[in-house]
């Protein structure tokens, strides 16, 4: 099993190509392009985390028929253009295998937090706690161990905790703290 990240896919949103300067003609051929990137790298088995922003200006109908044909567990992080998606269970159960405002999860050992919304900072970040978000589509440069995972900064697919791996090696823990900055602890009462 293999744990995928994406965001901001705006299924059915036909503004979205003009806003967010995607290479398509149309939604259906953006819509068709990112479910083929999609099922291209994603098992049924794997889990997939959509950081919000599924599915926007289209039919509930619309939104599930596509939903359907997504391979993989799906969990979703709710964004703000999430009204489709957060309704999607009350009509098809089990299309998203759970759905959180924000989270923390792991990954062979990392701990990620993940929101739609890019942080400043988050839990344990001076650990090497890793930030996923979306939002933003490419807009926002890294910020320590944080990274936009939308489709639009990832070729329209999801994209794997390995590759988020070898992404995330290269950045610094800006939030690290130094050595001699850390905090001393010897004045604490015990009990």
């Amino acid at each position: 099993m293999t744990t995928f990240f994406t965001s901001d896919t705006h299924f059915g949103h036909r503004n979205i190509i003009k806003y967010a300067n995607r290479p398509f003609a149309s939604a259906s051929e953006m819509d068709e392009a990112m479910i083929a990137k999609w099922n291209a790298v994603v098992k049924p088995e794997d889990e997939v985390y959509h950081l919000g922003d599924v599915a926007f200006c289209c039919s509930m109908e619309y939104a599930i028929g596509i939903m359907n044909r997504l391979t993989g567990i799906k969990h979703l992080i709710v964004g703000n253009h999430d009204k489709l998606a957060l309704g999607m269970n009350n009509i098809c159960p089990n299309i998203w295998a759970s759905i959180k405002d924000m989270s923390e999860v792991t990954v062979d050992g990392q701990h990620i937090v993940l929101c739609h919304y890019p942080l400043r900072t988050w839990h344990h970040s001076y650990r090497g706690v890793w930030h996923l978000f979306g939002h933003v589509h490419g807009t926002l440069d890294t910020w320590g161990k944080s990274l936009d995972i939308g489709v639009d900064c990832w070729n329209f697919a999801p994209v794997s905790f390995e590759n988020l791996k070898a992404r995330m090696d290269t950045l610094p823990n800006t939030h690290a703290i130094k050595e001699h900055e850390k905090w001393d602890k010897s004045n604490q009462e015990t009990e």
